[in-house]
């Protein structure tokens, strides 16, 4: 091969790169190992934690004893459910038209990572504060 050919065939690489990187998924955070429901219990039990979704803001959730959670979207009414380990996922019930919502946790130094069920082309979410403080709750059915 000549050395213009050889230099056709890298440029024809380098063009098709933009073309790749737009196709594949983000890569995962470094993660480590999903947090089993003892791990994701204790790590969130008592506390209230904001998350966000590529930089914005998506809901606050708070963990209540006996694995029952109270969610509410940003800037949305609470919704009341509960959760359990299914394999390497931590699913949530809130009983409503959503069904089952399973997520992957990851515990990193900079907080939790959630990964929605089969998504990873999807941004996870990523937790922004932690408070003992309950959830603020808006209209009529004001939660625990």
């Amino acid at each position: 091969m000549t050395l213009l050919s050889r230099a056709s065939v890298a440029l024809i690489a380098l063009a098709a790169l933009p073309a790749l990187a737009q196709e594949a998924p983000p890569p995962a955070p470094d993660t480590g190992p999903p947090l089993s429901a003892e791990a994701f219990d204790a790590r969130t039990v008592g506390r209230t934690i904001t998350y966000s979704s590529a930089g914005l803001p998506y809901g606050v959730e708070q963990y209540l004893p006996g694995r029952r959670v109270l969610w509410a979207f940003a800037e949305g009414e609470c919704k009341e459910g509960t959760w359990f380990q299914a394999e390497e996922l931590i699913c949530f019930d809130y009983e409503d038209e959503n069904g089952l919502q399973c997520w992957t946790f990851f515990d990193t130094p900079d907080g939790l990572i959630a990964r929605f069920e089969g998504r990873t082309d999807q941004a996870p979410l990523v937790s922004l504060t932690e408070s003992p403080e309950p959830l603020a709750c808006q209209g009529p059915e004001v939660g625990v």
